[in-house]
């Protein structure tokens, strides 16, 4: 709906019309004199609708925004007097061939870009680390002394006019900062529909300035006219901004910086083929040095960017690990008791039983006996402290290299590494003796009575067969009574549950 506006708006439509008729008589004018007052006459119009749309937008906005526009707006008013002004000079004193303008007009010129800088300059950022701040600042210099340098070499005059040469660069590389600033920082004040004509009045404003390098006299009316069309491209922004925020409430929205930006490696590669062109040319000493120092300074930015690239990279993929650590952590281990799962538990018996001697893996199946009665008497915090209390036990009582495990519920299982049937059966004994000290509970000592049941591998046994032999077992012991182990036997009937 904002583009359809924007095409039907009648005041674009006037403007474009007037620039076409200003250019039409630049080509039909047949002396410089004439192009010159062509040139000026038709200026302060667009000036104005520059000043004119900024400030119409400003009263749309709010905060920083605001600001922004209303400066931009006193720029445009600015520019509007020194070109006023500048045009009645040029029709009163005849023979004028140059469109650089008088005292009052690059007066005026100059406070109006220098407010646009400081605007651009204070316009504050999106909320950052420092580290994406330190990145964004070498990114942005990098394509700031990429500008400059191409500048220096092609549009700037060292030996001519070392004070202008001096003055240029400096306004070069302000605004030229100020520009990426903005860009980079994925918060410009300004809907990207508005900003597209504004960066094309800077692209085409170099294109003036690279076609007719270190001479502003007996311009052809070429020049003229691409030097005259930017003052429309420049006021078509506030325009589409102001038309555009008529109808969509996020046309100043906030936009989140890329994680990257490819311009700087866009830099490394302009000022590279600057240097491969200002290399043949031995007798300009100043531009060969100039392309050397600035693509020096280029690679010294990027070198420094890439190390906080590297630094950033090396946080994340520790960040990864720790997130793989604790995934890998919730897949494999219970969150209640820290103790392997199910799941884990039978991958680690499968691997033992797969590479292990017969009777050297021996398992143990711990039930809990009368857990229910607590959760119903207690709550179920309470059993949760209880079952977390039995884990620390089972931890306590096996060695280093062997695996408690709770398989759920209540019910908790040990594998042993190199342990025959009298090793289990002591390890057995060691867990009934740690639950004989009760656990604490809010304030309360609660005795955990189990049954155990243990099993010792034997050829031929698998996981889920040494899994059957100590739930028999375990289910002798429940039925002998509570607080006792039972081994397997090979006789020994599944009892009822």
């Amino acid at each position: 709906m904002g583009n359809g506006s924007i095409r039907q708006d009648p005041v674009l439509a006037v403007a474009t019309a007037w620039t076409l008729l200003g250019t039409a008589l630049l080509f039909l004018v047949d002396s410089a004199d004439a192009r010159v007052n062509v040139f000026w006459a038709f200026q302060p119009a667009l000036d104005a609708l520059l000043a004119y749309s900024a400030w119409r937008v400003s009263r749309i906005a709010v905060g920083a925004i605001r600001r922004f526009w209303r400066m931009l707006a006193v720029a445009g008013s600015l520019f509007t007097l020194g070109d006023t002004v500048q045009a009645l000079v040029s029709l009163w004193q005849p023979n004028q061939t140059s469109t650089v303008g008088g005292t009052i007009q690059s007066t005026c010129f100059a406070l109006g870009l220098g407010l646009i800088v400081v605007a651009m300059l204070i316009h504050p950022h999106s909320g950052r680390s420092g580290r994406e701040r330190v990145a964004f600042w070498l990114d942005s210099a990098t394509v700031l002394v990429g500008g400059a340098t191409v500048a220096w070499c092609f549009v700037i005059d060292p030996k001519d006019n070392p004070a202008g040469a001096l003055a240029g660069a400096a306004v070069v590389l302000t605004s030229a900062f100020a520009a990426v600033k903005m860009i980079l920082s994925g918060n410009a004040p300004m809907h990207r529909t508005a900003a597209i004509p504004m960066i094309m009045a800077a692209v085409v404003n170099a294109v003036g300035l690279f076609a007719a390098p270190g001479e502003d006299q007996n311009l052809p009316a070429y020049v003229y006219a691409i030097r005259f069309v930017p003052s429309l491209l420049i006021a078509m922004g506030p325009r589409f901004q102001e038309v555009i925020a008529r109808f969509d409430e996020t046309a100043f929205g906030t936009r989140r910086r890329k994680p990257y930006s490819l311009l700087p490696y866009g830099s490394i590669v302009l000022v590279f083929f600057t240097m491969t062109y200002i290399l043949p040319k031995h007798d300009d000493a100043g531009r060969l040095w100039g392309s050397v120092g600035g693509l020096g300074v280029i690679v010294a930015l990027v070198v420094a960017r890439q190390l906080l690239a590297f630094h950033d990279n090396q946080r994340l993929i520790a960040q990864l690990r720790e997130h793989e650590v604790r995934l890998r952590r919730q897949a494999l281990f219970d969150d209640l008791t820290g103790l392997a799962n199910r799941t884990h538990f039978r991958e680690e018996l499968g691997a033992a039983l797969d590479t292990a001697e017969p009777g050297t893996v021996s398992l143990l199946l711990v039930d809990l006996d009368g857990f229910k009665a607590v959760n119903d008497t207690l709550g179920h915090a309470a059993g949760d402290l209880l079952l977390a209390g039995v884990a620390e036990k089972l931890r306590t009582s096996v060695r280093a290299g062997d695996m408690p495990a709770r398989l759920g519920g209540d019910e908790f299982a040990v594998l042993l590494h190199d342990c025959d049937a009298q090793d289990a059966e002591r390890t057995a004994q060691r867990i009934l003796q740690s639950l004989t000290v009760p656990i604490p509970i809010d304030g309360a000592p609660i005795l955990a009575n189990a049954s155990i049941g243990v099993a010792c591998s034997e050829p031929g046994d698998d996981t889920r067969s040494l899994l059957h032999a100590a739930d028999t077992a375990m289910y002798a012991a429940k039925h002998r009574g509570k607080g006792t182990y039972m081994c397997y036997d090979p006789t020994m009937l599944p009892a009822a549950s």
